[in-house]
């Protein structure tokens, strides 16, 4: 499968609605603390100062603020996500941002072609309703020697190493985020079904290539995350 399929994404899009208080909390925890280390090593190197910064699916900001600061403070950057309720909260992460925010999702983007110089997608992109459209359009808004930078969960190719991944997604989890952020961690579980529908990383990459030049795919936790630019 390659991705959510519309009536998945309607259902994930209302537990990530509900989860807003707390998600920053959890993901810290579920990621083992990796989040941030991650957000970074996608970006550094491929934002530099004016530089215009699509941040797609962003959530409240995470990979904006890292890029801004990759930048010196010099970037534009749009944040564009499905959820306006997202959107909102900026103002409380990112008080001094003046990043113009814009609202919808990956397969429809309402921005002309070799817009930007960089997207990013900070564990986001599993999140598409479908993935290949996803993918084209990241790569028409972006200009000639774009980049696309993902970070997210990542399938492993190896049968035992998705194991490991998929059992600590489907049993653990859940335990990590309910300690985290209480009754409210427990809609993270979501996550899961996600995953199942997230293609394999050889499979992740192959997909890109066929849109991409060049494709640096960088790996942690087993293969359990990945670290991705695609260049245009």
């Amino acid at each position: 499968m390659s991705g959510l399929g519309s009536r998945y994404w309607g259902e994930v899009i209302e537990v990530l609605r509900y989860i807003i208080p707390v998600y920053d909390k959890v993901n810290r925890v579920i990621s083992l603390g990796k989040d941030e280390e991650y957000r970074l090593r996608g970006i550094r190197g491929r934002v530099s100062a004016g530089n215009i910064v699509l941040d797609a699916g962003s959530g409240y900001g995470n990979m904006s603020r890292v890029a801004l600061a990759e930048a010196g403070g010099d970037a534009k950057i749009v944040m564009y996500d499905p959820i306006p309720e997202m959107l909102a909260n900026v103002k409380n992460y990112l008080p001094d941002s003046q990043a113009a925010l814009s609202s919808g999702v990956f397969e429809y983007m309402p921005f002309r072609d070799g817009t930007f110089d960089a997207v990013l997608c900070g564990y986001s992109l599993r999140d598409a309703i479908q993935l290949p459209q996803a993918i084209a359009e990241m790569h028409r808004v972006l200009k000639a020697g774009g980049r696309l930078v993902i970070v997210d969960l990542g399938k492993p190719d190896s049968p035992v190493a998705r194991a490991f991944v998929s059992a600590y997604l489907k049993y653990f989890l859940g335990v990590f985020a309910y300690f985290a952020a209480g009754k409210a961690g427990l809609k993270f579980k979501t996550l899961y079904g996600t995953y199942l529908r997230w293609p394999k990383n050889s499979e992740l990459d192959s997909m890109l290539k066929e849109k991409f030049s060049r494709v640096q795919f960088d790996k942690g936790m087993m293969g359990g995350a990945v670290i991705i630019a695609a260049y245009k």
